[in-house]
């Protein structure tokens, strides 16, 4: 299933008016497909739904999860420290004028903002939605060097001086967590690589 399928899909409980479906997809599409998105865009929400498709039937609220995945890096300024914060109101607002129920809108606003500091959640969808943000971390080498050139271009706005520091404290906390995945499934197999990919990283940093 195509992302736009997905999304149609998971918005179809709430309405079935396909103009109102169009309208929320594209400025999904647009906000991801942004000039200056090289990682943060379509294909990594691809990817997190190719990781949670795996854990579907450890999810206890799956069209919620999926909302949080559309929704969790729509706004995404590297300048800025309130993208989370930002894309969690957009969601929230959507999603009211959908009707969407107040429980769901609060667990959906909840998880995006949870993507900021990734710090485990009593919430354990949330902490599935975590781990597949994360997974790219444990991929292998190849797929990781590409993904630190990808947040790198993000980044193209502050000189090595300003990046590399930042870069490096994102990672040493990383590698501080008694564990990075919070879940079994991705903690089996991906905690092991992406401590590696990030010791490597910061070598070369």
């Amino acid at each position: 299933m195509n992302l736009q399928e997905r999304f149609k899909q998971s918005l179809f409980s709430y309405t079935q008016d396909q103009n109102t479906l169009d309208i929320l997809w594209k400025e999904i599409e647009t906000q991801y497909s942004q000039k200056g998105r090289h990682y943060h865009n379509l294909e990594h929400l691809n990817t997190m739904f190719s990781e949670l498709e795996m854990v579907k039937i450890n999810i206890s609220h799956f069209s919620n999860i999926s909302f949080s995945v559309f929704y969790h890096d729509i706004i995404y300024d590297a300048s800025s420290k309130a993208n989370e914060e930002k894309s969690a109101e957009l969601a929230t607002f959507r999603l009211q004028r959908l009707n969407v129920d107040q429980k769901s809108i609060e667990q959906i606003s909840e998880q995006i903002l949870a993507t900021k500091a990734h710090q485990r959640s009593n919430d354990n969808d949330t902490n599935y939605l975590l781990d597949a943000d994360l997974s790219i971390l444990g991929k292998d080498i190849e797929t990781y060097l590409d993904y630190t050139k990808k947040i790198r271009k993000e980044y193209s706005i502050y000189p090595d001086l300003l990046y590399k520091p930042g870069r490096k404290k994102v990672l040493k906390h990383f590698l501080e967590l008694e564990n990075i995945f919070k879940t079994d499934y991705f903690k089996d197999r991906y905690e092991k690589q992406a401590r590696i990919n990030i010791e490597h990283e910061l070598d070369n940093l």
